[in-house]
């Protein structure tokens, strides 16, 4: 259900809520919030709640450092883990300046943007997410350790597979959330699973894959295990990847897909650092099913976009580049604006690589482009598209920049 303003307010009385999380996350896409008792509420929705900018990396520095949280009250959700007396609830807010004016910095407000631009243009994206992480033991004090929950493989079972429950309380707490999880199961590397949920718009899919981060995380830390999300957690065993399904249509029926392959290839390239923003991001690529050239085909796994066995709302191009680091409104706004490049601009994709690309010989693989083969050569490739700079604010490519020094 999505709350009005004056409908939170009410739930919050009527319901026992105590504390009210804001959130928010910095231009790498990590969660941030701070809580507020109920008495502030109505202050919050009018005027916003204020907040320090030059403590969050990539906001901007002292001289400038008050912004204004605004709640969007239509993402209320209970954070189920916490007590029933004295309720705790979330809502993701936008940011602005203390004159009302948009903060740069504020990729949910981005992405709101991008998808109200493709709704102008007539065109609907929908968004799902294959989040895959890995579950490691804490030692004795707590603290993280690289010790792999389970030894199991992929799509294995109890007992080999350690994971069934922490996956299963993981599921059902997204459903308490109103988050709709598809299927679950064991991934290929030790300790590492895979959630999927379904495909929503775009604003929801990006609200969801954050919520789902942090669900897993407090999921596996009742459990007494950790939740990594990072690209490469363990050399030589397969990394995590942010598998993202798109799919677009407008009010004639028209069959989009190709032209939305089209565009995400043209500007795949342009995009990655933004998609995979650490370099170990690139010790991914080529290996364990995770791209390396830019190519697409049905099906096939060691292809950069694939098409998926499916019919009616349900096909669409799956993009598998990307790793859980990237911050999913900017990635999900990107993919939008290649998108609509693509269908506005009628672009047809190269020729389906209907071959498995990890065994084809060297001659067949020099007529494919390849992703950047490090962080560095992806920062080059942003900051030297015009693509990147018509869509993406200034002061986010600058941080962006940043991550090289």
């Amino acid at each position: 259900m999505k709350y009005s303003a004056q409908e939170v307010i009410q739930f919050v009385n009527e319901e026992d809520v105590k504390f009210i999380r804001l959130v928010f996350c910095d231009v790498y896409g990590r969660q941030k919030n701070i809580s507020i008792m109920p008495g502030e509420l109505p202050h919050a929705f009018e005027y916003g709640i204020a907040t320090d900018a030059s403590a969050t990396e990539g906001f901007g520095d002292e001289t400038h450092s008050d912004l204004l949280l605004h709640p969007d009250p239509s993402t209320l959700a209970i954070l189920p883990w916490r007590p029933e007396h004295g309720r705790v609830v979330r809502m993701f807010c936008s940011i602005t300046h203390p004159d009302g004016s948009a903060f740069a910095c504020d990729t949910r407000s981005l992405l709101r943007k991008a998808a109200e631009k493709a709704k102008t243009a007539g065109i609907e994206f929908s968004f799902g997410s294959e989040l895959e992480f890995y579950l490691f033991k804490l030692d004795e004090n707590g603290n993280p350790t690289d010790v792999p929950y389970d030894h199991a493989g992929y799509m294995d079972i109890a007992p080999e597979d350690k994971g069934e429950n922490v996956r299963r309380e993981i599921c059902l707490t997204l459903e308490q959330m109103g988050i709709c999880p598809e299927s679950s199961h064991h991934e290929e590397g030790p300790g590492q699973n895979e959630i999927v949920f379904r495909y929503s718009d775009a604003l929801s899919a990006a609200d969801n894959a954050m919520t789902f981060k942090t669900v897993v995380k407090t999921s596996a830390y009742r459990n007494g295990l950790w939740a990594d999300f990072s690209p490469k957690p363990i050399c030589g065993k397969p990394g995590n990847g942010f598998h993202i399904n798109i799919s677009a249509k407008n009010s004639t029926g028209e069959d989009l897909l190709p032209h939305l392959i089209a565009g995400m290839l043209t500007h795949i390239t342009d995009m990655t650092a933004f998609l995979n923003p650490e370099e170990s991001s690139y010790q991914r690529f080529g290996t364990n099913k995770a791209p390396k050239y830019i190519s697409w085909s049905t099906e096939n796994r060691s292809q950069l976009i694939r098409v998926p066995a499916a019919v009616g709302s349900y096909r669409r191009a799956e993009l598998r580049s990307p790793d859980p680091s990237a911050n999913p409104y900017l990635a999900f706004a990107l993919l939008i604006y290649a998108g609509l490049d693509g269908i506005q601009n009628k672009r047809i994709p190269q020729q389906p690589a209907d071959m498995n690309l990890y065994t084809a010989d060297e001659a067949v693989l020099k007529q494919f482009g390849k992703l950047p083969s490090s962080l560095q050569d992806a920062i080059s490739g942003m900051q030297n598209s015009a693509f990147i700079k018509a869509h993406i604010p200034e002061q986010i490519i600058n941080v962006y920049s940043r991550s090289l020094q």
